[in-house]
């Protein structure tokens, strides 16, 4: 057997006590870094610092916190918050009581969040601030089970009958911190007897279609999760990452399993709109992020670029095609000789838009980044090779809520942008006739929460997980997905498209994209409903002759359907006869999760936007003869 085998599978039942490890092993060390924003709300933040046995101290508080209010192992407690230091310390400290965690988007709305904590049958719920308890005020009367909340920005509570069932995450301490002074091993007690076959974790998919599914996830899943991260090598001891993924989703839950395994530093801060400034302060090794935020900064780049003069400009220009074929080729070569070498032309090119160019961009990623991980969806290859050639490693994995979101990622330097990677130690992979990517091992699901029916859908008595994704494998063991097996499309011609790759080539043409759609089912040609994202195309419209103009009035503007026409000339250039978009309209607005056509992990909800924009569709086939 194998160190890395035995690694896995002597794994302890349950990252709790992997968290209790930690804690013995590394005490003084430092565990997590948080802003505190300034006194007067104005100026920079101050980064506060706890170690692993400070941070002990608070989640051993909350568990006892929440053994004081009666919550029993494997029972649920809700947490409906943005990420933040608290939202790590109150899941630890729901795990290490025993009891199982269900997460709420901060952005669901009441009636969501009420059909959550009442599936869940949640007994305590942890609110982030008023808003979020307004939620469970608003709907108390249908949640019979729920007898507490417990509040962790207090401000505003004034105006809140809270009665004796509302409580801040301070006095849940306090009352924990009591409960210890009577019973100092009641923690120790409660993770020991934790089974590996518990329930530590219920996450709800926000799902593209339809009402969302409890996800079943036990201790063993992240246990196993965070010895197969600490066996692929990628991250180690000496790390800082920077975490301001969503915790709601199991991408930003998997990064703690992992962390607490390897003991290297976090700094969690989940405001989006911070990143761009946090980053050099914050000067990360590593950070894991979606799709979409590689595309916004591809985007801002080329935007201030363009901004900058038709010099500037073509500087860019260069400079963009010189790092996807500097990319292209070292990853070819690293490939057959296992060296990243480029001829001399190419390298010396690479140097000089280095200065230029690169330079910058990984000093704005604070200076320091050793790699991303970008996972969720999938990323464009030209803005994947775009960021390799620049010095900033994209390292493309693949999972799903089904899976403790990592079942795939690519191996440091023998990454291939446009792949996934390789399957994580302890996980099998195989493909089925129709493509479909089917997996197997020890981060697969118990199921669906009260659903064995669609559970049975999916998950093979034998464990093999159904993926609903379309993919191929490499001789060599590297995955790449095609599509969404259910959003593959065939036109009326017969022939299929993959929607998603027509998008991720449109974002890595057009700066300006924020959310494109390709329609074409049963249809005689594509279409596409594009989005374009507000302040670059505002930028563009100041310079254009569209000053002053709202958002609705430049994209309707001619001059801003004729620049999209060139990008979409431009795409059709490298696609299939059958692929082309040959008619497409712009959206009066961006796409967005309040409006239920994005995930709160920005994952398109096709039937939605086709069916809020069939209007649009409908008019651009209109007049046309369907075959």
């Amino acid at each position: 057997m194998s160190d890395t085998q035995t690694l896995i599978e002597n794994r302890p039942p349950s990252v709790a006590g992997l968290f209790l490890e930690r804690v013995s092993a590394t005490p003084d060390a430092e565990a997590y870094r948080y802003p505190v924003p300034a006194a007067s709300g104005q100026g920079p933040d101050d980064w506060k610092s706890l170690s692993w046995a400070r941070t002990a101290e608070r989640v051993y508080a909350i568990a006892a916190g929440l053994i004081e209010l009666g919550v029993q192992p494997e029972q649920r407690v809700a947490l409906a918050s943005s990420t933040r230091i608290e939202w790590i310390l109150a899941d630890l400290g729901i795990m290490c009581a025993g009891a199982a965690t269900t997460t709420i988007y901060p952005q669901t709305n009441a009636e969501e969040s009420a059909f959550i904590l009442f599936d869940s049958e949640s007994r305590v719920l942890i609110a982030e601030d008023a808003a979020q308890l307004a939620k469970a005020v608003e709907k108390r009367s249908e949640l019979p089970e729920l007898t507490h909340v417990v509040v962790v920005d207090a401000a505003g509570l004034e105006s809140v009958d809270t009665g004796d069932w509302i409580l801040t995450l301070d006095e849940l301490e306090k009352r924990g911190a009591a409960r210890l002074e009577q019973e100092p091993e009641l923690i120790k007690e409660r993770v020991g007897s934790i089974a590996k076959d518990q329930l530590a974790t219920l996450i709800y998919t926000s799902g593209t279609t339809g009402r969302p599914k409890g996800v079943r996830l036990p201790h063993d899943n992240w246990s196993y999760m965070a010895k197969a991260i600490a066996a692929t090598g990628l991250v180690s001891g000496e790390d800082v990452q920077y975490l301001w993924l969503p915790l709601a989703h199991v991408f930003g839950k998997v990064l703690t399993s992992g962390q607490i395994e390897v003991g290297h530093v976090t700094a969690v801060d989940g405001r989006v709109d911070k990143i761009i400034e946090n980053l050099p302060v914050v000067q990360p090794t590593y950070m894991a992020a979606v799709p979409r935020i590689f595309e916004k900064v591809y985007n801002g780049i080329a935007t201030k670029a363009r901004a900058g003069g038709g010099a500037k400009y073509k500087i860019f220009q260069w400079a963009a095609e010189v790092a996807r074929e500097y990319a292209k080729v070292a990853q070819d070569n690293f490939r057959r000789t296992g060296t990243a070498s480029v001829p001399f032309g190419l390298g010396a090119k690479h140097k000089v838009a280095d200065a230029l160019v690169y330079a910058k961009i990984r000093e704005a990623f604070g200076g320091n980044l050793r790699a991303c991980v970008s996972g969720s969806a999938a990323l464009s290859p030209e803005i994947g090779y775009f960021f390799s050639g620049a010095g900033v490693h994209i390292l493309e994995g693949y999972g799903l809520t089904e899976s403790s979101a990592a079942s795939f990622v690519n191996p440091g330097e023998a990454y291939r942008t446009g792949t996934v990677g390789k399957p994580l130690p302890g996980t099998e992979v195989r493909i089925a006739e129709d493509g479909e990517i089917l997996l197997r091992g020890p981060g697969i699901m118990e199921g669906y929460h009260g659903l064995p029916d669609k559970t049975a859908e999916v998950l093979e008595a034998d464990g093999w997980f159904h993926t609903g994704d379309i993919g191929e494998l490499s001789a060599d063991g590297y995955l790449r997905i095609t599509d969404r097996k259910k959003d593959l499309i065939k036109t009326s011609g017969g022939k299929y498209i993959a929607p998603a790759e027509v998008e991720g080539q449109f974002k890595a043409v057009c700066p300006y994209v924020s959310n494109i759609l390709v329609h074409g089912a049963d249809r005689n040609f594509c279409t596409a409903l594009i989005a374009l994202d507000e302040p670059s195309i505002l930028g563009w419209a100041e310079e254009n002759g569209l000053a002053g103009k709202s958002y609705a009035e430049v994209v309707a503007a001619p001059a801003t359907v004729s620049l999209v026409q060139g990008y979409v000339e431009q795409l059709n250039q490298g696609l299939q006869k059958w692929q082309t978009i040959k008619k497409f309209r712009l959206l009066p607005r961006d796409l967005d999760v309040e409006h239920g056509e994005i995930t709160p992990s920005l994952k398109l909800k096709r039937p939605v936007v086709e069916r809020e924009y069939k209007h649009l569709i409908d008019e651009m086939y209109s007049g046309t003869r369907e075959a």
